[in-house]
């Protein structure tokens, strides 16, 4: 199967690497490494664009850069007239033309480079493809002035398609890494073999302590573009706003609710179902809700610092308000309430209870009102994303039924307007 080469790749788009770019969801972020690895393939970021237009229209412009194939030139054009009209400053490579052609050169070539692999990678994984061509090989490209000697020498090196070499070293395998994978016949990988090329060199899999990445490859490079495409966009946000500041995180959120709003509640309803159904809990933790901006901007009015604006509940928690004894009394939440949480929260009125320095999240039932109570900076263990572990963030730890009034008391402080 014939491979363009990477700069017809560049020039010349074709729908899977369009497509590619086109379903990324564009997150604000301060940092490049903010996020790493597969998790580009689901992100567009640009570091320290964190307002919403402004990385709209970024993300726009490689867009446009990729269908139209007009080369660095025009996109250079394109970046001047966005960060003109944003009145974005502060951006690294600023205040120099030689900045602005080495950030604008970096921004084009990384997603081009990255968009026409995972172009590449999901035509040769079509299975009639990997039927006819099922190895795949890395081809170092003769146009770079200062070739990686790692990058030469796994030129021409040929494995299966299945093989874990193409986990970690499928490229680019870094800044303006230009090297490509083209996939080949059976009969081709098996002379490949013959001649010395069919297996990785020794140490191929060792890891440089300074990048977490494979020797020969940049950090956050060691990964396949396009190999994560289906990976859940709600997986991608909790570990991002679990290693954001509060107010970047609430943010984030706010950028991305209106497409992942229902996974959340998908995911939350889940669990919620397994714990109802069996009565029982294994620690599992789900991200029900993320503190608003003006929630976060009140409490450190108030001198209280989120660690982050993440709020989880544990199915063990959750057993325990659907068993709870207050039920008898009356004091219980309604299931419904429970099952819907994470719509809840973001309809409830939010309180500070300066008492314990606990949120509180406030259900409007009429004359009674569901109280959901969020410990903050809390540290606590459970399995997140499958993975046990421990972290700091917000948890809610119980919840129940009480008269409206109540929240007339001074110790509740109302956030939200």
């Amino acid at each position: 199967m014939a491979s363009p080469s990477l700069s017809a790749g560049f020039g010349t788009p074709f729908d899977a690497q369009i497509e590619f770019l086109r379903q990324k969801l564009r997150l604000p972020t301060e940092r490049w490494d903010d996020i790493l690895r597969a998790a580009h393939d689901r992100a567009f970021i640009v570091a320290g664009a964190a307002k919403v237009d402004l990385l709209a229209d970024l993300h726009a412009a490689v867009i446009k850069a990729a269908e139209g194939g007009a080369g660095l030139q025009a996109f250079q054009r394109d970046f001047r007239a966005i960060v003109a009209k944003h009145g974005w400053t502060g951006w690294t490579g600023e205040g120099t033309k030689e900045g602005e052609a080495w950030r604008t050169r970096v921004i084009y070539q990384t997603n081009m480079a990255t968009s026409y692999a995972a172009g590449r990678r999901a035509q040769m994984s079509d299975p009639e493809v990997l039927k006819l061509h099922p190895y795949w090989r890395y081809i170092h490209s003769d146009g770079v002035l200062n070739p990686r000697p790692l990058h030469l020498e796994w030129h021409g090196l040929t494995l299966l398609a299945s093989h874990p070499f193409w986990e970690t070293h499928y490229p680019p395998c870094g800044w303006g890494c230009h090297c490509r994978v083209v996939s080949v016949t059976r009969k081709e990988g098996e002379a490949s073999a013959r001649a010395g090329l069919g297996e990785p060199p020794t140490g191929w899999d060792a890891i440089n302590p300074k990048t977490g990445a494979p020797v020969g490859i940049d950090k956050g490079f060691d990964y396949a573009p396009g190999a994560s495409v289906k990976r859940p966009l709600q997986e991608l946000i909790d570990a991002k706003l679990i290693n954001l500041n509060a107010p970047l995180g609430a943010q984030v959120w706010e950028s991305v609710k209106p497409v992942l709003q229902q996974e959340r509640l998908a995911q939350w309803q889940a669990t919620f179902d397994a714990t109802r159904g069996g009565l029982q809990a294994g620690g599992n933790a789900v991200q029900v809700h993320t503190v608003a901006p003006a929630i976060v901007a009140a409490l450190a009015e108030r001198k209280v610092a989120l660690e982050n604006a993440a709020v989880w509940m544990r199915d063990t928690e959750l057993m325990h308000a659907l068993r709870d004894t207050k039920a008898v009394r009356g004091a219980a939440m309604p299931e419904s309430v429970w099952r819907d949480l994470p719509l809840q929260l973001e309809a409830a009125s939010v309180y500070l209870d300066t008492d314990n320095n606990t949120l509180l999240y406030v259900v409007d039932m009429g004359e009674r009102v569901g109280k959901v109570i969020v410990r903050v900076n809390y540290n606590e263990k459970g399995r997140f994303d499958g993975v046990r572990g421990r972290i700091v963030s917000n948890f809610v730890v119980t919840g129940g039924m009480a008269n409206a009034a109540n929240m007339n008391e001074s110790r509740y402080v109302p956030l939200s307007k």
